[in-house]
């Protein structure tokens, strides 16, 4: 992320690899705070301060302060770096979006290894919801996944603890670590009366961005379609919208188009969005540009001040004409939901499976200059029919379930291909 990227991505935790904090040091090279009459001397270099900020009365901060120093009876858990960042953190709590997130040095590291495919850690993404810890989507492979955490699963307690009002943080600090060790989540699943105790042993994850098949229906292992055995489907999946998505995405669409004439030699393609918690807003315009003909609208960006900006479709791609649908669920959330609202409002595919995320903001990821990094909300998103679907999410115009008795069935993707052989 050089500079500044936009990010379309489900909060700011990425793989239980981020924490919540924010703190105010946009283009500011250096910020002292000094005693005097209990506010704060600021110097600011390259930037004037806000004029909010020298318009407020700090001393109960610094009285706070002072007296923790003075009177706190433990004085080695008094550590000022921490102190500070929590203050970060509480600023950033008062504006009650959980999408706009300091990254102290570390933190910004591993949400890039995230992006860039590769981290340990459990292998899921997270959230927050009305005071608990949620899962959004577990990664395709992972240690959560395999382990059996599910998307829309609430972790009520980590090792044993509460996680009760637990920042993203917290939650992070406490669910990541290092391959080889283990972490047990108390977690309830979705519609379910009682909680399940998951032991997860974590793991270095290489995550691709795309997986691709072009097959027979009776050598897909997942489906039970005996009577189209014979018939042949394409296949794409998406796990995220990553540092080598657009890349993978090429080699993957290059090599169906080969292998199908063009597309003439299959049923149809099914594309897989389900679990997909999003990334980078220019990757989900790239993606839909291979199906979308050349300007279509993909997405419409609103800034806070009514400014609309439009981006479309930037390319003429290889699967114009391939009949297609498209694979949600509710693991599915931002940068995967622009592709599939695009699509559904071009009426260039159905969508099949369970109702999406809803996260429809977009997030300007900012690195500063001490390593640390900032995501800022600084739009929300539309489709092309401008609807924003932001917590209500995409509704399939087809719904299927998945078969939770058979995890080895997958009644969704065996639902798409009845779709397309009709």
């Amino acid at each position: 992320m050089n500079g500044e990227k936009k990010l379309i991505r489900f909060q700011t935790v990425i793989l239980v690899l981020i924490a919540l904090l924010v703190g105010y040091y946009i283009g500011v090279t250096r910020i002292n705070l000094a005693w005097k009459n209990y506010k704060p001397v600021i110097i600011v270099q390259s930037k004037e301060p806000p004029p909010a900020l020298t318009s407020i009365d700090f001393a109960p901060f610094w009285i706070v302060w002072q007296k923790l120093e003075a009177e706190y009876y433990d004085k080695s858990k008094l550590d000022a770096q921490k102190m500070l960042i929590g203050a970060i953190g509480g600023m950033v709590g008062s504006i009650g979006d959980p999408f706009t997130s300091y990254f102290p040095p570390q933190q910004n590291e591993d949400f890039k290894s995230g992006l860039a495919g590769q981290f340990q850690g459990i292998g899921a993404e997270l959230g927050t919801e009305e005071d608990r810890i949620i899962v959004v989507a577990p990664l395709k492979g992972s240690p959560a996944l395999n382990a059996g955490v599910r998307p829309g699963d609430t972790i009520l307690e980590v090792d044993g603890k509460s996680t009760f009002k637990w920042s993203l943080s917290q939650a992070v600090e406490k669910i990541r670590g290092p391959k080889g060790t283990g972490v047990v989540l108390t977690v309830l699943h979705k519609d379910a009366k009682e909680t399940t105790k998951i032991k997860i042993v974590r793991d270095v994850i290489t995550v691709e961005s795309t997986e691709s098949w072009v097959k027979k229906v009776g050598d897909i292992d997942s489906v039970k379609l005996p009577s189209a055995k014979d018939k042949k489907i394409a296949y794409i999946s998406l796990s995220q919208f990553g540092d080598n998505t657009n890349k993978e995405w090429l080699s993957a669409v290059n090599k169906i188009t080969l292998e199908t004439n063009g597309g003439k030699s299959v049923e149809g393609l099914i594309l897989d969005l389900r679990n997909n918690p999003g990334g980078y807003l220019s990757d989900a315009a790239f993606i839909s540009s291979e199906f979308l003909k050349q300007d279509s609208v993909v997405v419409i960006e609103e800034e806070g001040n009514g400014k609309k900006t439009i981006l479309r479709a930037e390319r003429k791609g290889l699967l114009q004409e391939i009949p297609l649908i498209v694979l949600i669920n509710k693991g599915s959330a931002s940068a995967s939901e622009i592709v599939a609202g695009a699509l559904r409002d071009h009426e260039r595919a159905t969508l099949l499976g369970e109702n999406s995320f809803g996260k429809g903001t977009v997030q300007q990821a900012e690195d500063l200059g001490d390593g640390a990094g900032l995501h800022i909300t600084i739009a929300k998103w539309l489709t092309p029919n401008e609807e924003w679907i932001n917590v209500v999410g995409l509704k399939p115009d087809i719904e299927v379930k998945p078969d939770e008795k058979d995890l080895k069935h997958d009644a969704v993707l065996e639902k798409a291909i009845e779709e397309l052989l009709k």
